[in-house]
């Protein structure tokens, strides 16, 4: 969800998705699974090899969890233009376990993973809840995404994206609603 991601606006995953909704917004897919969005590789995805360049499983990623945002009812472009804030990646760690090759239809997975506050009692900085905390509000998010083909997994990562001003690019407080929509994920 860099400022310059490749899917810029609200476009509903294919198919529905029968989701789970909680405030009017679309939160998990049908059953608790992890919200997916499906791609296909074309020939530009592709190296020497014919198999898909490692740097595109991190492309189809960046669209997934666009589009996961705009799920959510959050579409990226107004988002960013409404509340003067972007998400960037901080870190990104990515197993690759197995190649796609040109035409396979992928399923690209996004499950944000809560941490927070601790609450009293806890030590100071243990994690148990999708998104960090500075103070009371969220500057950081962290999601568990796959790219898969049917049953198998190709590849694995764990992407921390900090919310950021767009006018400094220092970290910055993640827009109430957001927060709210993530807080009460399950």
């Amino acid at each position: 969800m860099s400022v310059a991601g490749p899917s810029q606006g609200a476009c509903p995953p294919p198919g529905g998705g029968g989701a789970k909704r909680r405030s009017g917004r679309e939160l998990t897919s049908a059953g608790g699974r992890p919200f997916s969005f499906p791609v296909r590789v074309y020939y530009e995805d592709t190296d020497a090899a014919g198999v898909v360049y490692y740097a595109n499983y991190l492309k189809f990623m960046e669209r997934a969890r666009t589009e996961w945002l705009a799920s959510l009812g959050f579409p990226l472009a107004a988002f960013e233009s409404e509340h003067g804030v972007a998400f960037v990646v901080h870190r990104a760690e990515i197993d690759f376990l197995a190649p796609a090759r040109l035409n396979d239809r992928l399923d690209v997975t996004v499950e944000p993973l809560l941490r927070g506050v601790s609450p009293p009692g806890r030590p100071k900085g243990e994690l148990h809840r999708s998104a960090q905390h500075v103070g009371r509000s969220m500057v950081r998010l962290v999601a568990m995404q796959e790219v898969r083909r049917g049953p198998v997994a190709l590849t694995r990562a764990r992407v921390a994206l900090a919310c950021v001003d767009t006018v400094r690019w220092k970290p910055a407080r993640m827009p109430k609603p957001l927060q709210h929509a993530l807080e009460t994920l399950s």
